[in-house]
């Protein structure tokens, strides 16, 4: 019987996500000034600001967080208190079916990491 690694399970749901969704820019090239290490720490930083935010509020815990810009968005969804997956759109990308796809893809790699079985 194969042995299947956690690692190998997020890149298999991560990929499903990025071929549910048209418009995602999940690559980066090596001449950008972000790499994927830098946009998980500041998506990372995002998301405690906003839960701050909303704790203060008195608004409850974060859903996910959306920023948009000139060329595109980012939707980012915790995944649990020490994760979250961000999502990279184009602009013009549908919102709706990326939310969608992205809290579908946040249950599936919640249960990638806390070891429940995954269909």
């Amino acid at each position: 019987m194969a042995q299947v690694y956690r690692m190998d399970l997020l890149q298999d749901a991560l990929a499903s996500l990025c071929d549910t969704l048209e418009g995602v820019r999940a690559a980066f090239t090596e001449d950008e000034s972000a790499n994927s290490s830098q946009v998980a720490a500041m998506a990372a930083t995002l998301v405690a600001l906003a839960e701050r935010t909303l704790s203060r509020l008195g608004q409850g815990e974060i859903e996910r967080m959306l920023v948009e810009g000139h060329y595109g968005v980012m939707i980012v969804i915790p995944v649990s208190d020490d994760a979250a997956i961000a999502v990279l759109l184009e602009k013009g990308s549908k919102l709706g079916v990326a939310l969608y796809s992205g809290q579908f893809a946040a249950q599936r790699i919640h249960d990638i990491l806390e070891g429940s079985p995954v269909a």
